[in-house]
C-alpha cells in the first residue's frame, strides 16, 4: 500500500480552456432533419383548415384517411377518423377541411354521402364506382361559422344554379317524388327538391327549383298542377289523351302556367307557396265568385252519385253535388235520400247573350238574385224544371243531377223563402226505364192470358182445317185440270207454227203478194215526188196547165 508521500508527489493536472467548438460532422443530419420537420410543422399549421364533426348514421363507404369532401367535383377536406358516438347510435366522422375553404364552413352548409345511386328518375353517382364514395358539400348563405353537422339522407337536387326556389302544398302528391321534373309548356325547366308532411299533418309541403331563365314566368298568378300520368278526356270530338312526357307517366311531374282569364302577375318572390291542383282542369278552371246551394230529396237510390258530380241545366254544367246523404224526418219516422248541390250563376249566366244578360240585371257586376229568383220559379212552376239523376257511364254507373223540363208536371208546392231552397225531383235515367218497365209488366200481368192462349189454339186449329182444304184442291188441280191444260196448250203452239209458216214462208203466196205490194208503193211514192217537185218550179200549172213541149 502506498504511503501517504508517495500521493503527494504525483504530478497535477492543469485545466486548459479549449480555445474553438468545433461541431462533429455526425450532428449535421439530425439537425438539418429536424429543421425540416420543424419547417414542415409550421407550414401544416399555417395551412390548417378547420377541424368539424359530421354525423352519420352509418359509416358504410367511409373510411379514415381515405374518403375525401368534394365541392364541386374539388377536394376541399378529407376524413381523418371514423368512431362510434358515445351513446352509440350514430357515427361521428371527424374531417379537417383545407384552409382555402374554410370560409365556406357555415352552419347552413349541407353535407351528404354520393354514392351510385338508380332510380326512376335517373342515375346518378356512377363516378364512385371507380373513385368511391365521397362526402358531397354545398355551401350557405349564413355567415355564422358551425363545426358540427348532420349528414342529410337525400342528396339536394339543386345545387348552387340560378334560379327560384318555391314551396307547395297539396293534399297528396300522387306519384311525385324527389327529383320530378317540373314543366312549362311541356319543357322541363325545374325539379322537386323534397317534400315533407306539414306540421298538423294535413297537407304535404313540396320544395321545388326552377333553373334560370325560365324562373321569370313564374308570377303570383301562376298555378301548379300535377302532371303525373296520362290524362284521358273523352267527348263528343273522340277520345283526348294528354301527357307532358314519358317520364312524367313513370315518376311524376308538376307543370305550371298563367291562366288566360287573369292578369300576369308580378313576379313571384322567393320560397314563394303556391297551391298544387289536382289537373290541369282544375287549375285552369274559372273561378266562381257567386254560389247558390239548393237541396234535393229524392226518391231513388244514390248509388253511383258521389262529391263533385255535375251538375247540368240542359246539358251544360252549372255546378257541382255538394253533399250526399240522408235526411230523417222525425214526424213519419223515415229517411230519405237528400243531395246538397251547388249552383254557379255566373256560369249561367257566361252561357247568355249580351242582350239576354241584360234581361236578367247584367246591369251589376254579378247577375241579380231577385232576377235570377223570378226565372227560377217560372221555370219551376210553370215550364216544369225538375231535378234528375242520370246515368254518366254506363260502365262505371256514375249519375249525376241534371235539370230538365218535365212535361205534364203538376205545379209544386215550393217554400221559396227556405234556405238552401228545396226543389222539386222527378224521375230519370234508369229509375224512369225502369218506372216505365215495371208499367209495361204490370199490365202485361193484368192481361187475360189464358183466355188468349184458348182463342189462339181455336184459330190455329181453323186454319189448320183451310190449310187441309187447299191442299185438296191444289191435288185435284194436278190430277185433273193440269193435263187438259197442256194438251191445249200444245194445240196452240201448233197452230201459232203453221201461221207463221202460211204467212211467212219462203215459198208462201201470201209473202209473194206483199212483195208485190210494197214495190207498187214504191213506184207510187217516187211519182208523187216527182210531181211535187215539178209543181215548185211550175206553181202556174194548177191554172194554166202543163205547157206543151216542143221538141
Amino acid at each position: 500500500m502506498a504511503n501517504e508521500n508517495d500521493l503527494n508527489d504525483l504530478p497535477l493536472a492543469t485545466v486548459v480552456r479549449q480555445k474553438g467548438f468545433r461541431l462533429s460532422v455526425v450532428w449535421i443530419i439530425p439537425i438539418l432533419a429536424a429543421v425540416v420537420a420543424l419547417g414542415i410543422a409550421i407550414q401544416r399549421i399555417r395551412n390548417a383548415g378547420p377541424t368539424i364533426n359530421i354525423i352519420v348514421k352509418s359509416a358504410s363507404g367511409i373510411e379514415a384517411g381515405k374518403t375525401l369532401i368534394k365541392y364541386k367535383d374539388v377536394t376541399i377536406g378529407h376524413v381523418n377518423t371514423v368512431q362510434l358516438s358515445d351513446d352509440y347510435t350514430k357515427v361521428l366522422v371527424t374531417a379537417e377541411i383545407d384552409k382555402h375553404a374554410a370560409g365556406l364552413i357555415v352552419e347552413d352548409a349541407k353535407f351528404w354521402v354520393v354514392e351510385p345511386r338508380v332510380s326512376l328518375s335517373g342515375v346518378s353517382g356512377l363516378n364512385t364506382l371507380l373513385s368511391g364514395q365521397y362526402i358531397g358539400f354545398q355551401k350557405g348563405t349564413s355567415l355564422k361559422r358551425a363545426r358540427d353537422f348532420t349528414v342529410l339522407d337525400v342528396a339536394p337536387v339543386i345545387t348552387d344554379q340560378p334560379g327560384l326556389r318555391l314551396r307547395l302544398t297539396a293534399s297528396s302528391l300522387g306519384s311525385i317524388g324527389v327529383g320530378a321534373p317540373i314543366y312549362y309548356r311541356s319543357l322541363s325547366v325545374g325539379e322537386v327538391e323534397s317534400y315533407n308532411l306539414s306540421g298538423d299533418g294535413k297537407s304535404i309541403e313540396a320544395s321545388i327549383f326552377i333553373n334560370a331563365p325560365y324562373d321569370k314566368y313564374v308570377t303570383s298568378a301562376t298555378r301548379f298542377w300535377n302532371a303525373s300520368g296520362i290524362d284521358v278526356t273523352a267527348g263528343a270530338n273522340g277520345v283526348q289523351i294528354r301527357t307532358e312526357s314519358i317520364v312524367s307517366v313513370l315518376v311524376g311531374g308538376i307543370a305550371f302556367d298563367v291562366p288566360d282569364f287573369v292578369p300576369p302577375g308580378q313576379p313571384a318572390a322567393a320560397n314563394a307557396e303556391f297551391p298544387l291542383y289536382a289537373s290541369r282542369l282544375i287549375a285552369m278552371t274559372v273561378p266562381d265568385p257567386v254560389e247558390r246551394h239548393f237541396v234535393l230529396y229524392f226518391n231513388e237510390s244514390l248509388r253511383g252519385l258521389s262529391v263533385g258530380a255535375p251538375v247540368t241545366l240542359f246539358g251544360l254544367t252549372v255546378g257541382r253535388v255538394a253533399e250526399v246523404g240522408l235526411s230523417y224526418d222525425p214526424a213519419s219516422l223515415t229517411l230519405r235520400p237528400r243531395v246538397l248541390v251547388t249552383f254557379y250563376p255566373e256560369r249561367l249566366r257566361a252561357k247568355l247573350s249580351p242582350k239576354d244578360q241584360a234581361a236578367l240585371g247584367k246591369e251589376q257586376p254579378e247577375m241579380s238574385p231577385e232576377a235570377g229568383g223570378r226565372v227560377l220559379r217560372h221555370l219551376v212552376e210553370d215550364k216544369g224544371l225538375r231535378a234528375q239523376l242520370e246515368t254518366g257511364s254506363l260502365l262505371t254507373g256514375e249519375l249525376y243531377v241534371a235539370f230538365e223540363f218535365t212535361p205534364n208536371a203538376p205545379k209544386p208546392k215550393v217554400d221559396w223563402s227556405r234556405e238552401p231552397l228545396e226543389l222539386p225531383v222527378a224521375s230519370g235515367g234508369l229509375a224512369s226505364l225502369e218506372a216505365k218497365l215495371n208499367s209495361i209488366l204490370a199490365k202485361v200481368d193484368n192481361m187475360p192470358l189464358a183466355d188468349i192462349g184458348v182463342n189462339i189454339k181455336n184459330v190455329l186449329g181453323s186454319l189448320n182445317q183451310t190449310l187441309k182444304q187447299a191442299d185438296t184442291l191444289v191435288s185435284r188441280v194436278d190430277t185433273e185440270l193440269l193435263p187438259e191444260g197442256t194438251k191445249t196448250l200444245e194445240a196452240l203452239h201448233r197452230a201459232i207454227a203453221d201461221a207463221d209458216r202460211a204467212l211467212l214462208g219462203k215459198d208462201s203466196p201470201t209473202a209473194q203478194d206483199l212483195h208485190d205490194m210494197l214495190q207498187e208503193l214504191t213506184d207510187t211514192a217516187r211519182s208523187v215526188r216527182t210531181f211535187v217537185n215539178y209543181l215548185q218550179q211550175h206553181p202556174s200549172m194548177l191554172i194554166r196547165g202543163k205547157k206543151e213541149e216542143h221538141p
